[in-house]
């Protein structure tokens, strides 16, 4: 019965540090940016979310993010703001909001976002021949 609870906090206790994977749901569809985030002792963290100064705190298992972030496809600099938890899987999960727009978010560290590339070329069958699409007509 105690093992949840200390999955839960060892979770927890990793921190945010470190490079991550965002994946913010959107009116338009999801959105991805990397962030870098690096936490002091006093729970400040500073890094960078794209090419954004990141500011905020993460005490208590709580991330809270406000900076200003400039979006080239809306077109606007405003406050980006996040809000999250790592939960069970290790995963940073969340809310988001800038300007008038606001979302989910999921983030993972790239080496467990990013599998390992599987060897396709190698996979497929030697015998199998390119569709004959050019040998219809000439040119």
């Amino acid at each position: 019965m105690g093992r949840p609870v200390l999955h839960a906090q060892d979770a927890s206790t990793i921190g945010v540090n470190g490079k991550w994977h965002f994946v913010l749901e959107t009116p338009g569809g999801e959105r991805e940016v990397d962030a870098d985030f690096t936490v002091d002792n006093d729970g400040n963290v500073t890094g960078k979310w794209g090419p954004a100064d990141v500011a905020g705190t993460y005490k208590e298992g709580k991330l809270a993010l406000a900076f200003q972030f400039t979006s080239d496809e809306a077109g606007t600099t405003a406050d980006m703001k996040l809000t999250g938890k790592i939960d069970e899987t290790a995963a940073l999960v969340g809310d988001w909001e800038f300007s008038e727009y606001n979302g989910t978010f999921k983030a993972m560290h790239p080496q467990a976002a990013e599998p390992a590339p599987a060897s396709t070329p190698a996979s497929a069958p030697a015998s199998t021949p390119p569709p004959n699409s050019s040998d219809s007509k000439p040119n």
